[in-house]
């Protein structure tokens, strides 16, 4: 692959590391205390065969994709779904922490120490470069991840590629909450037996979207009845598939069925986390953030024509913010 010009052969993918709460800074913050800097990889085990067991790696971020991590998080700076420490001013953040980014050089260095030292078999690595306290800074917690691309450059060194991301899930999840029924308390009715008043069951603002959705998916299948990767149309194996994540859209948007595909559970997987996409040709693009391997165990090849995609103008619309902030290109 090329990155800014330079070649790098891509040798390893780590899992997903959610960024948890003790590990940011500052406003960002749902609990108290300061943080702490080192962060935990996994086992001591996975991380030195992850870093070829190095007592210090090389890293970089690229300030493209932490401006576009940033332009993927804005929604959530402009109505946050946790109670961070700096909730009220986490609109102003969001502009002087874009404005901060934008100034940086394309390419961000930093070293990682790994944390051998540490007792225990849990695997930690720490650094106090710049670039380290900038992610720490730039992470929202249980909401941001990252994921760390093992390289090797043009003389055989191994580099370590790291990139932000934004999870919608977790997003939805905490907006969204569980489906739950209330018992009559404000505008829920109540009604009367023998001379008491006995609660009505009722739905909530949740149950009511849950309705929604379920007409979304209906209207979907209308449009799209099988899955256009596997042609499986079994509808019990198939998931409405948002193209724009229902966290980051609109009431308009969120239950336009142009917002959506019908796809497997597998494919529906891949496209949600931004491991595939599709082009305006109705090509299947692959994010090289899936290590071959694991390409090879989905069956999927980039390039590949996705013949009975159902892309009209609408649902390009869509998917050009997909590829823009959710595909991981």
């Amino acid at each position: 692959m090329k990155i800014l010009s330079e070649k790098f052969d891509i040798q390893e993918v780590s899992r997903v590391l959610t960024v948890p709460d003790c590990n940011v800074i500052g406003p960002n913050k749902l609990g108290r205390g300061n943080g702490e800097a080192k962060f935990y990889f996994g086992s001591k085990t996975e991380l030195e065969a992850f870093t070829l067991g190095l007592p210090s790696i090389n890293c970089f971020f690229l300030k493209n994709d932490l401006m576009t991590y940033l332009l993927s998080a804005q929604p959530e700076y402009m109505n946050p779904s946790q109670n961070y420490a700096g909730k009220d001013n986490m609109k102003h953040l969001w502009k002087e922490r874009f404005a901060e980014v934008s100034k940086l050089s394309d390419f961000i260095e930093f070293t990682v120490e790994i944390q051998n030292q540490i007792t225990g078999p849990r695997g930690y690595f720490n650094s106090k470069d710049a670039g380290y306290k900038l992610f720490r800074e730039l992470s929202l917690p249980l909401i941001s991840y990252i994921s760390i691309m093992r390289l090797k450059d043009a003389n055989n060194n191994p580099v370590f590629y790291w990139k932000l991301f934004v999870d919608y899930d977790a997003i939805q999840h905490k907006e969204v909450g569980p489906l739950v029924f209330n018992y009559g308390k404000g505008s829920y009715q109540k009604k009367k037996t023998k001379g008491k008043q006995l609660p009505v069951l009722t739905q909530d603002s949740s149950a009511r979207d849950a309705a929604a959705q379920a007409k979304y998916r209906e209207k979907l299948l209308e449009e799209c009845p099988f899955c256009p990767i596997t042609k499986i149309s079994d509808e019990r194996l198939l998931i409405a598939s948002h193209i724009k994540p229902y966290a980051v859209s609109n009431k308009n948007e969120a239950f336009d069925p142009k917002n959506g595909f019908m796809l497997s559970p597998l494919y529906d997987r891949l496209f949600d986390h931004g491991f595939i996409s599709f082009d305006k040709n109705k090509c299947l693009m692959v994010s090289n953030w899936l290590s071959p391997s694991n390409q090879k165990n989905c069956q999927i090849k980039p390039g590949t024509f996705i013949q009975l995609l159902p892309l009209d103008e609408k649902r390009e619309i869509y998917l050009q913010y997909h590829r823009q902030f959710v595909f991981k290109g």
